[in-house]
């Protein structure tokens, strides 16, 4: 890619007007503030909607008001206690921290990544990350700062593996190759909405399968290409003098620790990745590897059973079981234990002190992240409680429903609008219960079958997961980021992920397309129209 294509000069133009937007946190400050005005107006001036499926007004509440002061008060604390984003990144964090730190992580990645391909590299991580949907926020807080490592161990630039995996992760977020959590739901909401105008129609959970299972491989040959073709061009070569290091374990006496991981840390990056793999380090990667062996039996025998202590105890189904749930719990706890075992057998860790070190040197870098989400989620909470979220996201689609288009065009409108709204409204299952109730019923009458519009959904919905800064984990990738770039902000973010965005809508819709002039199925049972 030429260095100074007319692309290329675009995505910094957005990197630096991005950048001109204030610090993250600052940005949810002042939109909390807008929040408090809006509220305020839309409150005065009874602006108000009807729920689709309830048939009741939704009316705008203000957070000016008594009742918005209690509520503002009241549920502060809750609010950031309660945010998802909070618990499940510190949780995991922690975990990772003490597998960082003992220097498993580092070994691993490199012994995994010398020899390997830089392009099947970059698959594997795009491909691992919109797997990652079935383990919930697991991609996120796992995958994404594992994958600036893997990048890093291949001498390649650290931020194009995170973009990567934060494409596959939130871009792919309605790609797989298995049932999950969210196809459920969202079968669910679709059930309900298409019964409004035909009561024996059922959405099966499945009734998307074989275009997500497609969707699965075209996100992750995209992802890739993108990847490979602007994203590494535009970020060059990453120089730096604080690369993580695989440190062997030192034999020179009246040496710190803190002396011998600075000499670690200036050593040059070839060397590093060509640097030999102790013999301690060896014997120490055979020992997590016969315990991750003899952790994931004990996983399936948990989980494979009809009666797995794993599973829910109501249903026997994996959906919304202990195992779903507390997928992240379980790979902090696994992370934190062959980053222990690692430090033993290594001779890293002298001592018990060392993994609490771990877990500690890990939540220090999260103080900023914390002040972040504090204000996030009072905005989240805050765009909730005034209704001013329900009632935009009603409107939206009240609007495109009066222009009243054949069924085609109104399919991709429809498509469009999910993108757009999706800036405003993270969860996909609330937007899909807003907008399903009203385009379902709408296009079933036209002869377009539930599957093809919760479909159309999925793909606005997912393409511009990773270019909305409202999107909560937006500033988690921010920080992971700036973990290899100080001077990385909103701007830089939504530069590298643009062309995600756009290349995913546009090449997605056109798989949509291919299917639908095909008339292939959208999975068992699932036509894309009806008659």
């Amino acid at each position: 890619m030429p260095p100074h294509s007319n692309v290329q000069r675009l995505l910094l133009h957005i990197e630096i007007l991005g950048n001109r937007l204030p610090h993250p946190t600052m940005l949810f400050i002042y939109l909390c503030g807008f929040i408090l005005a809006c509220s305020g107006l839309a409150a005065l001036f009874g602006a108000s909607t009807v729920h689709p499926i309830t048939g009741e007004t939704v009316v705008a509440k203000s957070l000016l008001s008594a009742e918005g002061l209690r509520e503002i008060l009241s549920n502060g604390v809750k609010n950031f206690t309660g945010f998802a984003p909070v618990g499940t990144v510190l949780v995991a964090v922690m975990g990772i921290g003490v597998a960082e730190h003992s220097g498993l992580l580092s070994v691993a990645l490199r012994a995994l990544v010398v020899n390997a391909s830089q392009k099947m590299t970059t698959f594997i991580v795009v491909l691992a990350g919109v797997l990652s949907s079935l383990a919930a926020d697991t991609g996120y807080v796992v995958l994404v700062p594992l994958a600036g490592l893997v990048f890093l161990a291949a001498g390649r630039h650290p931020v194009a593996g995170i973009a990567a995996a934060f494409a596959g992760v939130s871009g792919g977020y309605s790609a797989n190759l298995l049932i999950g959590p969210l196809d459920a739901v969202l079968a669910g909401i679709s059930t309900e909405a298409a019964t409004l105008v035909q009561p024996d129609y059922v959405v099966s959970a499945a009734g998307n399968y074989y275009f997500i299972v497609a969707s699965t491989f075209l996100i992750a040959i995209v992802g890739t290409y993108v990847t490979e073709r602007w994203i590494c061009p535009l970020l060059g070569e990453y120089k730096t003098d604080n690369l993580l290091k695989a440190q062997e374990p030192d034999q020179t006496k009246g040496q710190t620790k803190n002396q011998k991981n600075t000499q670690a840390e200036n050593s040059d990056n070839s060397q590093y990745i060509s640097q030999h793999i102790s013999q301690a380090d060896r014997k120490a990667l055979k020992a997590v590897g016969l315990f991750s062996v003899v952790f994931i039996f004990l996983l399936l025998a948990c989980v494979l059973p009809q009666d797995g202590i794993l599973r829910n105890p109501d249903t026997g189904s994996l959906l919304r079981s202990p195992f779903i749930s507390g997928i992240v719990m379980i790979i902090a706890v696994y992370a934190a234990l062959c980053g222990w075992l690692f430090g033993k057998v290594s001779g890293r860790f002298d001592s018990s002190r060392d993994f609490i070190l771990g877990m500690e040197s890990a939540m220090v870098t999260m103080a900023s992240y914390l002040v972040l989400m504090f204000f996030a989620a009072q905005f989240v909470n805050w765009f909730s409680w005034s209704q001013l979220g329900t009632i935009s996201a009603i409107k939206g689609a009240q609007f495109l429903q009066l222009l009243d288009p054949n069924a085609g065009i109104l399919l991709i409108c429809f498509m469009l609008l999910a993108a757009f709204i999706n800036l405003l409204v993270g969860s996909a299952s609330a937007k899909w219960a807003l907008l399903g109730p009203i385009f379902v019923p709408m296009l079933l009458l036209a002869g377009i079958s539930p599957e093809a519009t919760q479909v159309a959904y999925r793909i606005g919905d997912s393409s511009t997961n990773i270019i909305t800064p409202l999107m909560p984990y937006f500033g988690v990738v921010v920080a992971f980021v700036q973990k290899y770039d100080k001077d990385a902000g909103i701007g830089t973010l939504l530069a590298i992920m643009l062309p995600f965005s756009l290349i995913f809508l546009v090449s997605w819709s056109l798989l949509l397309a291919a299917w639908i002039v095909l008339g292939m199925p959208l999975g068992p049972g699932a036509p894309v129209f009806v008659g």
